[in-house]
């Protein structure tokens, strides 16, 4: 009966789908061009933990500030560790810090993928221009550092917002007031999220503030009458499900080898259960700059699109064929060629 269903939805969105694997495949070819991607992300991320090390010192060492104070209780006299009082405020400040610091790391990465398949896009060799990704660098904690740092504080404040909202749901508050409640907040903050996404990829394009940068993708989007929805949701989805098979063929094959071959035992199942974890992060990774690449690629081609030209005729080749967003079915929105 699942597998019926399963694949009655295949059968019945067949054409997005075949859509979304041909987005897919223009993304691969676009990230193909600079694979030197695999190894700058990861530099950034381990430059993250090394900017983490001096934090975790300085907490440790901010527990010894304090003094031994006496106190009584039920008749007995006992010595305690009381902190100075500024410690308290200093965790908070350093815990923020990190959580800022690994919001603005995720943007950063974000930008410096956009501006190379963006420099890739807009050049008329196919193999890209020279030094893309030290550009995007350069720029991302350069003159658009700003611009990061701000994206990363809104989202570092949208994650927090989700997570209390989620500790509300979980202690089941009740009442017509609440439910109202996190049900706004919910569509507000999943709107901010989603109109963040496309605006990094537009400042790395552009080079624009933030806040310029996400009223010109909204109304390069608009004017385009491009639904940014499609991309956004059934591209992830997509390669979500193709992580979690693949994993899961992976794991269940390990798991037979050792059983049958090694003869493991029960610690096959833990060998496995790592072998999966260890697959679900590489590919994970693999998926999340695919993602941004795509992302990117629908950006370029908007702006493509509103200036009237055509950089990559295969991306043109399959990204025409979106469908039209709901918003914009009914009339013609006069469009205002966009200046890059």
């Amino acid at each position: 009966m699942i597998i019926g269903v399963i694949v009655w939805i295949f059968v019945v969105n067949r054409h997005r789908i075949e859509l979304t694997v041909r987005i897919i495949g223009v993304a691969s070819n676009a990230l193909s061009r600079n694979l030197g991607l695999f190894g700058v992300l990861p530099a950034l991320t381990i430059g993250l933990f090394v900017y983490y090390v001096p934090i975790v010192v300085f907490l440790i060492f901010a527990n010894l500030n304090g003094k031994i104070v006496p106190r009584e209780e039920n008749g007995e006299h006992f010595c305690v560790w009381k902190q100075d009082r500024w410690v308290p405020a200093y965790y908070a400040l350093a815990i923020l810090t990190m959580l800022w610091s690994a919001a603005a790391m995720v943007e950063a990465q974000v930008y410096v993928i956009s501006g190379t398949i963006a420099r890739w896009y807009f050049s008329k060799d196919d193999a890209g221009p020279k030094h893309g990704i030290r550009n995007s660098l350069r720029n991302a904690f350069g003159a658009s550092f700003g611009t990061i740092c701000f994206s990363g504080l809104l989202i570092g404040v949208v994650r927090i917002l989700r997570a209390m909202v989620d500790n509300a749901r979980r202690e089941d508050a009740s009442g017509i007031v609440n439910l109202i409640l996190r049900c706004f907040v919910n569509t507000f903050l999943s709107a901010i999220d989603f109109l963040n996404k496309f605006t990094i990829n537009f400042a790395a394009i552009t080079g624009e503030a933030y806040c310029s940068a996400a009223r010109m993708t909204y109304e390069l989007l608009r004017r385009n009458l491009l639904s940014a929805v499609f991309v956004e949701a059934v591209s992830t989805r997509i390669l979500a499900g193709i992580t979690l098979v693949l994993s899961a063929i992976y794991a269940i094959v390990v798991c037979v080898i050792l059983k049958a071959g090694i003869h493991l035992g029960n610690d096959s199942y833990f060998v496995a259960l790592m072998a999966w974890v260890l697959l679900i992060i590489v590919l994970g990774f693999f998926v999340h700059v695919l993602d941004n690449v795509i992302d990117t690629v629908y950006v370029c081609y908007a702006v493509d699109r509103d200036r009237g030209e055509v950089y990559k005729q295969d991306v043109h080749e399959v990204y025409v064929h979106l469908p039209i967003s709901r918003s914009h079915r009914a009339g013609f929105v006069a469009r205002t060629p966009l200046v890059v």
